[in-house]
């Protein structure tokens, strides 16, 4: 019988690029060679970069000229359509970030690891948003830009875990080693998401339940509801689109011995000389 490869092997990597279509067999892991998945990052990211573009802009346009004003709050309400999907992204993403570092370390899956460092920054960026945003809403709400409140503490040490993950991989040169490291803290850093989703059930916090929840129905306006499902759906996009490029930077990186690395890399040396000597002319 004829042996068959495991799909993360450099011989698929290198065929992912040659395969044609109606021959590749399509499987749950279809995408997990680095080639196969370049490719597919490099045709969605820019639809996704569009698409975050139009979404904001509906959802900004909703949220700060269309939706009433709040009858407690005022006008200060309105920066929730930017903070509450932020702080929903911060954590739906350190979950996505350490189910791909779990994957990579326990299935040896490249792609996997791969995924969890592009995710990585992206996620602290959007806690850093969530941080920022809460201060400025609980500045005129409580009288003060910070509170050891448990949600917003338990979002701060989110901040750190991020930036944990991000530091440990950094400073270990073996790529697998670091991987691994990175994967260890990640699974063990996932308590904390529930602590922070339901901080203000488990304690008497400042900060407010929420105002949308599974099983309820929303305490909200349905121009405001519309502002924040746009607007979240302008964070999902922006998140596939810079995680997609991130993840084609670091592939290129890790998969520049490859045949079909080099090929694209001497690809785009070439158009480079080439413009730049018709930018000489």
């Amino acid at each position: 019988m004829r042996d068959h490869k495991p799909a993360f092997t450099k011989e698929s990597d290198n065929r992912a690029v040659t395969e044609h279509p109606s021959t590749a067999r399509l499987t749950w892991f279809t995408f997990a060679a680095p080639a196969r998945f370049y490719a597919l990052a490099g045709a969605l990211a820019p639809a996704c970069g569009i698409a975050a573009v139009l979404f904001a802009l509906a959802g900004l346009w909703i949220g700060f000229f269309v939706a009433p004003t709040d009858a407690q709050q005022g006008e200060v309400y309105r920066i929730i359509f930017i903070h509450v999907p932020a702080a929903w992204m911060s954590m739906l993403l350190y979950v996505a970030m350490a189910f791909w570092a779990a994957m990579g370390w326990f299935l040896n899956a490249r792609m996997a690891s791969i995924l969890a460092r592009a995710i990585a920054p992206t996620g602290a960026l959007f806690t850093l948003l969530a941080l920022w945003t809460g201060s400025a809403w609980g500045r005129p709400a409580w009288g003060t830009w910070w509170v050891w409140d448990a949600r917003l503490t338990s979002e701060l040490i989110l901040l750190f875990l991020y930036l944990g993950y991000l530091a440990l991989v950094a400073a270990i040169d073996d790529t697998r080693r670091a991987d691994k490291a990175g994967a260890l803290l990640a699974i063990v850093g996932v308590v904390n998401v529930p602590v922070i989703y339901f901080s203000v059930i488990w304690w008497n916090t400042l900060h407010q339940s929420a105002t949308i929840s599974f099983g309820s129905t929303p305490k909200m306006a349905s121009t405001m509801l519309w502002a924040m499902l746009l607007m979240t759906l302008a964070c999902w996009a922006y998140a596939f689109a810079v995680i997609f490029v991130r993840a084609r930077a670091i592939v290129l990186e890790r998969e520049g011995t490859n045949a079909w690395a080099r090929a694209l890399l001497a690809r785009g040396m070439a158009a480079t000389a080439v413009d730049l000597r018709t930018g000489a002319r």
